[in-house]
């Protein structure tokens, strides 16, 4: 069935974007502290800490399950449907846990999340860049990073407000997700043509930068398993529920801060040496927090090991791209994603079951040892390659750990679904 209102190509940005990143903001928001709140509410359950881990481990599996899913769901039937369909089911799945018996359902629960949340992420990310220009896109992108930035540290303070259990925090959190539907299905925007369906091969991501996928891979198995694992750190150490939203938020909000100078360095020298650089700093900053003896420490702590750990991922995904060819890039993007994933489910399971065997100071020099293991290979790997010279390095792009459609808004790549689009209007689909 057609749609009942065609994409408005001559309404301005301002009328077409505001919808889209009000329900990007909703979304954003209600998954971070979804992540944050399961943690505490699992502990408060009595939950060991390895199922605490596999928690996250199932959250991760399924939106490594989504990136591969959702383009299937939207050539079939549209982003209006698929993200009614699928932001409803988030509310869904968030509510199933005020009854569900806390273990494996909750698990189940999380996956579906997991899905869903990459699914609906990845719809308003491919309409961003379907209304994107060469002259919009880095004003949509910047607005985007800061309604994600905002959205993720301000839901955290909803957490003390709520409290980790009972139901009102789940009947907010679907709230968040219903309230989403809202601008979208208000919106007089139709649907933009459909992202690529062909199968991808992310192991291609190894052959164009090994040490992109190993540090991609490194920064899932830590910064995956900090999400989960990292506020159930916070409590142990005695920390209320005001604390531990501001612990995350400031990781976040450092996160943020790094990525320019992050960014300003690695377009000028070498990319690998500052990946050294910056993961050096992450490590150095566990073995602080490991060491910390008040909370004035480990909030420097934090602060630091967000800094230093959070600009890898984009950091590594530059240096991917600046070694890929032009028929690589859907390739690459979704390499990145496969191995954050993959590195995201294994992460959060380790680290609870050696803070559950070690105790918590186990974590961070977990994550310490890791980092080094990764210095290691990009040394290594140094002496095997060449730099890419500065001429031909591709600008660094702030990259959100979201779906795929984000690596292609920044490239400003929409020549396959044009070709989509046009190909589907004259064999008349």
């Amino acid at each position: 069935m057609p749609n009942a209102f065609p994409p408005a190509q001559s309404a301005s940005l301002a009328g077409r974007l505001p919808p889209l990143l009000l329900a990007a903001g909703c979304l954003l928001g209600a998954n971070g502290l979804a992540m944050t709140m399961i943690a505490v509410r699992a502990r408060a359950e009595g939950l060991p800490d390895a199922s605490i881990g596999l928690l996250g481990s199932f959250y991760y599996a399924g939106l490594t399950a989504g990136v591969l899913v959702t383009p299937f769901l939207i050539a079939r039937a549209g982003h209006n449907r698929v993200f009614a369909a699928l932001a409803s089911i988030s509310a869904i799945a968030i509510l199933a846990i005020a009854f569900a018996p806390p273990g494996w359902p909750w698990m189940a629960a999380r996956f579906v999340s997991g899905a869903t949340s990459c699914g609906t992420v990845m719809v308003l990310e491919s309409w961003l860049n379907s209304i994107a220009s060469n002259a919009s896109r880095g004003r949509i992108l910047s607005v985007y990073r800061i309604v994600d930035l905002a959205s993720v540290m301000g839901g955290q303070f909803i957490l003390p407000v709520f409290g980790a259990s009972g139901s009102d925090i789940l009947m907010v959190l679907a709230m968040f997700f219903c309230f989403a539907l809202v601008p979208i299905a208000l919106a007089r925007e139709g649907n933009p043509p459909a992202p690529p369906t062909r199968f991808v091969n992310p192991l291609i991501l190894w052959r164009v930068s090994p040490v992109a996928m190993v540090g991609i891979f490194t920064i899932g198995l830590t910064n995956g398993a900090f999400r989960m694992v990292g506020p159930i750190y916070a409590e142990t150490l005695g920390l209320g529920l005001e604390t531990v939203a501001a612990f995350i938020a400031l990781w976040v909000l450092a996160g943020a801060v790094f990525q320019y100078p992050a960014g300003w360095m690695s377009d000028r020298i070498d990319r690998r040496l500052v990946l050294i650089v910056f993961t050096i700093g992450a490590g150095l900053a566990c073995l602080y927090i490991s060491g910390s003896a008040s909370q004035s420490d480990l909030f420097t702590g934090v602060f630091l090991f967000g800094g230093f750990a959070l600009p890898l991922y984009s950091l590594s995904a530059a240096h991917a791209n600046d070694h890929a060819g032009s028929d690589q890039f859907v390739d690459v993007a979704a390499g990145i994603l496969m191995a954050f994933g993959t590195g995201a489910v294994i992460g959060p399971f380790i680290a609870s079951l050696l803070m559950g065997q070690f105790g918590p100071q186990a974590f961070f020099i977990y994550t310490a040892s890791l980092h080094l293991a990764l210095v290691l290979f990009i040394v290594v790997r140094m002496t095997r390659r060449e730099a890419v010279p500065a001429s031909q390095r591709r600008r660094f792009v702030w990259l959100l750990r979201t779906s795929p459609m984000i690596n292609r808004l920044a490239r400003g790549e929409k020549a396959e679904e044009a070709k989509a689009a046009k190909t589907k209007t004259k064999t008349g689909v």
